[in-house]
């Protein structure tokens, strides 16, 4: 491939990104591309699915938004029946986040299901176009962690 000026880059990366989010997204026939749950709702099940449980102010933190904000979303997934609140024996002011039995199994079958599609699209690119691509986004991956200082 020809240079490309950097502006130019981010133009053709402007016109791609919204295609691949759209095809990907029609690619996945799950809870998360049917409305069921928002993409912050999602990105907080990833996040418990690693952690295990968090509190709140980890969660807001995580999500750089406020407490109040991160509380109302958590309202909805435990109305839900997503996660529920964790008291603490010792001290019921502190209060943790887990994740439900469904929770867990919308996140295996979110999961799962990416995984197939990934494994579907990726599979029609040569190994070595998928260990560039994989190199690349784990570089920007990197960039993106290290200026924001986020745990992703």
């Amino acid at each position: 491939m020809s240079h490309i000026p950097l502006p130019e880059f981010a133009d053709r990366i402007n016109e791609i990104l919204p295609v691949l989010f759209r095809e990907f997204s029609k690619r996945q026939a799950n809870e998360f591309f049917k409305g069921k749950i928002t993409m912050p709702q999602f990105l907080v099940l990833g996040f418990l699915y690693k952690q295990k449980e968090a509190k709140m102010s980890d969660l807001a933190m995580f999500m750089k938004v406020s407490t109040p904000a991160m509380t109302g979303t958590v309202d909805r997934m435990v109305r839900d029946g997503y996660v529920s609140r964790l008291y603490e024996a010792n001290d019921r002011r502190i209060i943790n986040i887990g994740l439900t039995a469904k929770g867990i199994a919308l996140v295996k079958k979110i999961y799962e299901q990416r995984r197939e599609m990934i494994i579907n699209v990726f599979g029609k690119l040569t190994e070595k176009d998928r260990e560039d691509y994989l190199r690349v986004l784990t570089q920007v991956h990197n960039v993106m962690v290290t200026e924001n200082n986020v745990n992703l």
